[in-house]
């Protein structure tokens, strides 16, 4: 899932060295956390106008989920 996260930010950002991805351990619901951090510069690219960019993210990593059978996934930008 960090692979797939990371493919689609690459494909956003400017300076691709900066992306920086931390996954959390399930939590008591089951929900994987997924930290993602980037340039500053990026972070409107990352987000997008009103978070479209941001929620569509976050709707292809919890597809990305459920074809590999984890029940919750979430995505947290900052």
């Amino acid at each position: 899932m960090k692979d797939l996260l990371y493919a689609i930010v690459v494909g956003l950002v400017e300076d691709s060295s900066a992306i920086e991805i931390t996954q959390d351990e399930p939590n008591e619901e089951g929900v994987i956390v997924f930290h993602l951090r980037v340039a500053e510069n990026d972070m409107g690219r990352v987000i997008g106008k009103q978070g479209r960019i941001a929620k569509a993210i976050r709707t292809i990593m919890r597809s990305g989920a459920t074809r590999k059978g984890i029940d919750a996934i979430a995505v947290e930008i900052g």
